[in-house]
């Protein structure tokens, strides 16, 4: 991901000009991670170390939306929809 593309993601999901820990920033960055890994494990079915990372960060985002969800439900829905997971 270069540092355009992660800026661009950001300031679409930051609640405010500096907000880069919130966890919506945070589902959207791995989120776009998962994409990108899960292109490259299509081309290469036996890189075994990139799909553990892989597995590491779907759970991490799996994590962060539980926290979502439970302190922020519309937040949490609109991002999903935002998103396009959990269908």
């Amino acid at each position: 991901m270069t540092k355009e593309r992660k800026a661009e993601i950001i300031a679409a999901y930051a609640r405010d000009g500096k907000d880069t820990g919130s966890p919506e920033v945070q589902i959207a960055l791995l989120t776009e991670r998962i994409n990108h890994l899960t292109e490259h494990l299509k081309e290469n079915k036996q890189d075994n170390h990139s799909r553990r990372g892989l597995m590491q960060l779907v759970g991490k985002r799996k994590g962060l939306l539980k926290y979502l969800k439970d302190t922020n439900l519309e937040g949490y829905r609109a991002l999903i929809e935002k998103l396009g997971i959990r269908k």
